[in-house]
């Protein structure tokens, strides 16, 4: 998708007019940068002869709401290790096509869901038993995913959890089929909607397209206290998009050359909720609790119901926020969770759909009559501090970097100008505070991700990219931009907006040891705006 096409997507989505900012914010120029894999950097990739894209299926040709939303099972810790199996299977996503092939963790996709209570370690044997050779076409000039590395490779992170470094993940630590890894939860830390996906180094992007994605939700007594909405009245709502041939397999789309099939961003016409196209789900009459994920590669999905009816926002990606809030819409990028209490009293024996946008992706049906709902939404909801910046030790300004070849395409994206494999930069110091300032110079919206701890948004303010690129000097060209309520919590996931510097504030608690942070659109994650971070002993 072209550069001016992606920002004006997603400037819209955003809700913000071009003329926030006048001028188009300028990538990088890939003729400064050094060589990669023997050619020129600044050579555009020219569309092989013999490269043909499939017919692809029109989900608007197919009828809505005739399969009823699969909840994915759940699993929990009794004591012993949990055993997941990654696996090839196939799985109908729709009444009227033919069972589509994907990659799972135990069989289905999403995976099951894992519960698990703050406080109490759980362990889990992640097995590979995925086939030997990838059905997803791999770049093999991407770090990690040379021709001389086994095609199928995979490692587990659960994405958001305060793991040791050994059981986060970690994208060099992927393993082949036939192997497995033993992974470790102390699960200490507050209940939230957590995650788990494929990390593996340069294929990631291919391994979750395929499949490999499910909720992992961690419970503690307060939660439980507050009377919200559970059992069969908390419901998963795991989300993305995805491309279909016509026999209903999985497309992931590729630049046309054979060499160097990577494509800066995948978005699919299919949206699939816990794997289902165009699903509905029958509800009573009374409150429900929706747990929202995006698992999508690089959609972001601005939900609503349909004639704008409001519902509340209870929680993000870390958990609980301090308050209910009332929303309209929410726009939720790559990576990102949110908490929503709908009450469907008011509509006893009505319809109602989801909608990303103006397009519904599932249908509810609320039966009629009266039933009896001991569930509530207290005003409040927990103690939630804000942390302040005197608590800082150190400030960051870090870059969000583009770089384009000779007919303005992206080739390469980094963060503060740097590669995977050099040497380490970041060494927060176990226990202390930071603020990471990013300054986006892309014409993107890129959900960053810093794996082991939490954090809060101090804001975002506009800046003159120009000038920055110029003489790398910071001059604001506006005010600062207090995050919205909804973001106002604990996360683990930030959207860094073009045309913005995006502070947040940390507490690298918890272990000593490497960990990743990175940008949460996997196309992008993959080349290569990923970097380590290493917490080093007091």
């Amino acid at each position: 998708m072209p550069s001016s096409r992606r920002q004006f997507l997603k400037w819209s989505a955003l809700g913000l007019g071009a003329g926030l900012w006048p001028y188009r914010l300028q990538a990088h120029d890939m003729t400064s940068m050094p060589k990669m894999g023997g050619g020129e950097l600044c050579k555009h990739m020219v569309v092989d002869d013999h490269h043909v894209v499939p017919r692809l299926i029109d989900p608007g040709q197919l009828k809505p709401f005739v399969d009823t939303l699969p909840l994915p099972s759940v699993l929990r810790a009794d004591g012993k290790p949990l055993r997941i199996d990654m696996r090839e299977t196939e799985q109908r996503l729709h009444r009227d096509l033919p069972p589509t092939r994907v990659w799972t963790y135990g069989g289905c996709m999403p995976g099951s869901t894992i519960e698990a209570q703050s406080g109490k370690t759980l362990r889990i044997d992640w097995r590979n038993e995925l086939p030997g050779k990838h059905f997803l076409p791999i770049d093999h000039r991407i770090h990690g995913a040379e021709a001389d590395n086994p095609e199928v490779r995979a490692i587990v992170h659960v994405h958001g959890a305060c793991v040791p470094t050994d059981s986060d993940g970690y994208p060099d630590d992927w393993y082949v089929p036939g192997q497995s890894r033993l992974h470790t939860y102390p699960n200490k830390q507050d209940a939230a909607a957590l995650w788990y996906h494929d990390h593996a180094m340069g294929i990631n992007r291919l391994n979750i397209y395929a499949g490999m994605f499910g909720l992992y939700l961690l419970r503690d007594e307060h939660e439980l206290s507050l009377g919200l909405p559970h059992g069969e009245q908390e419901i998963p709502l795991v989300l993305s998009d995805r491309l279909l041939t016509h026999d209903a397999q999985l497309y992931y789309p590729v630049s046309g050359n054979s060499q160097a099939p990577w494509v800066p961003e995948v978005f699919g016409n299919a949206m699939l909720i816990n794997g289902a196209l165009l699903p509905y789900l029958d509800v009573e009459p009374r409150r429900y609790r929706f747990r929202v994920l995006n698992a999508a590669n690089a959609r972001f999905f601005n939900l609503k119901l349909r004639d704008g009816r409001p519902f509340l926002q209870i929680g993000s990606d870390q958990g609980l926020l301090a308050a209910p809030v009332t929303q309209r819409n929410l726009f939720v990028a790559p990576g990102e969770r949110a908490d929503l209490i709908v009450d469907f009293a008011p509509l006893a024996g009505q319809q109602i759909e989801w909608f990303n946008d103006a397009l519904p992706i599932m249908q509810i049906r609320v039966g009629s009559g009266r039933v009896r709902d001991t569930s509530k939404v207290p005003a409040v909801l927990r103690d939630l501090p804000r942390m302040p910046e005197s608590a800082a030790v150190r400030e960051r300004l870090l870059t969000l970097d583009a770089y384009q070849d000779c007919v303005a395409e992206p080739m390469l994206m980094l963060l503060n100008g740097k590669r995977w494999h050099e040497p380490v930069t970041e060494k927060p110091v176990l226990g202390s505070t930071e603020i990471w300032s990013l300054v986006n110079l892309t014409d993107d919206s890129h959900p960053i991700h810093l794996h082991l701890v939490r954090f809060q948004i101090l804001d975002r303010r506009p800046f003159d990219g120009g000038e920055w690129m110029d003489s790398q000097t910071v001059r604001y060209t506006g005010p600062a931009q207090a995050p919205s309520a909804g973001e106002a919590g604990w996360k683990d996931v930030v959207q860094a907006w073009p045309g913005m510097i995006t502070r947040i504030i940390v507490h690298f608690d918890g272990y000593a040891g490497r960990y990743a942070w990175h940008c949460h659109l996997l196309e992008h994650e993959a080349n290569e705006m990923m970097r380590p971070f290493e917490v080093v002993p007091a």
